[in-house]
């Protein structure tokens, strides 16, 4: 049996009216499913843990990238349920990193005559506070806090994504915020080595998937299926050579420039002066001067097309 969970809030308030079309077409092939509407923040995490003790075998998510975060943490066992996703979100890296279809209905089509499954990584992060899982990426620093400032901003969101341009609220947040930001000194430890110690960090984000903040390709090599994080530090740059920069890691192209680190590891623990906002899958309601990231060790099976 299926189970979708739907954040009708997505892209705008069409997130509904998408689930409305595709019901039509379970309905009309007499397919036995169940539905899950999530009604606030965090709400996909509970009812992702009420499916788990359902008869549902394949769980399916319409929304973007917050609301699959939001489900893997509902997820009991991650090797018990299959996951599929349909993207409505404005960001939709998740969908862009797995090279998904973005037409809702070829989506719905693939899940119900799944040909091409791929077995992948959940994320997992640690702060002194809290411990959460993700699916596309968590990071300290700079990115977390345009996500923070980003998920404040619903005029500006709701204005992209009517203009099909959601995308864009991202860039153009963080771009008014880093006329502000500052670098922090920061210390990663990459599984047992030694720590490195950067002196002036904009962000550090431990990534499952390629993209982050819609569209960037942070970790071009990033693999979900690999057991490994890819790790990107941004430090000792300026403003100036940062701006010059960001429209290059649309394409992956700023790992070979000076300041930008990469790296692959199991886990990574930063550590930093200050306490800083962390995000995620773009939901940024943490705050720690000391961030964990790693893997779960189960891997989920995902339906690809």
């Amino acid at each position: 049996m299926y189970a979708f969970i739907v954040n009708p809030n997505s892209r705008s308030g069409l997130g509904l009216k998408i689930w409305e079309q595709l019901e039509l077409i379970l309905k009309e092939r007499h397919i036995d499913y169940q539905i899950y509407f999530t009604r606030r923040p965090g709400h996909g995490t509970k009812l992702a843990a009420q499916i788990c003790d359902t008869d549902a075998d394949t769980l399916v998510v319409l929304g973007g990238d917050g609301t699959i975060g939001e489900v893997v943490n509902g997820i009991r066992n991650l090797t018990k349920l299959t996951l599929a996703y349909i993207p409505i979100g404005s960001g939709n890296d998740f969908a862009r990193s797995m090279k998904l279809t973005k037409d809702p209905t070829k989506a719905l089509l693939h899940i119900l005559n799944p040909t091409d499954y791929a077995y992948i990584n959940v994320g997992l992060l640690k702060t002194p506070q809290i411990e959460r899982r993700y699916a596309v990426s968590s990071g300290i620093g700079f990115d977390a806090d345009v996500c923070y400032h980003n998920n404040l901003s619903s005029k500006l969101k709701h204005f992209l994504n009517k203009c099909k341009l959601g995308k864009l609220s991202y860039t153009a947040i963080a771009l008014h915020l880093l006329l502000t930001s500052n670098p922090k000194s920061m210390r990663i430890t990459l599984d047992d080595q030694k720590p490195i110690t950067f002196p002036k960090v904009y962000f550090i984000a431990a990534m499952n998937q390629r993209y982050e903040g819609g569209g960037f390709e942070f970790c071009p090599k990033a693999d979900p299926e690999d057991n490994l994080l890819d790790i990107i530090v941004v430090s000792g740059l300026s403003k100036f050579k940062i701006l010059c920069l960001l429209p290059t890691a649309y394409k992956g192209k700023h790992t070979r420039f000076k300041g930008i680190y990469t790296y692959q590891c199991k886990s990574a623990k930063i550590e930093s002066v200050q306490v800083l906002p962390v995000h995620t899958d773009g939901e940024a309601d943490l705050r720690s001067d000391t961030a964990t990231f790693a893997l779960e060790p189960d891997r989920i099976r995902f339906i690809r097309s």
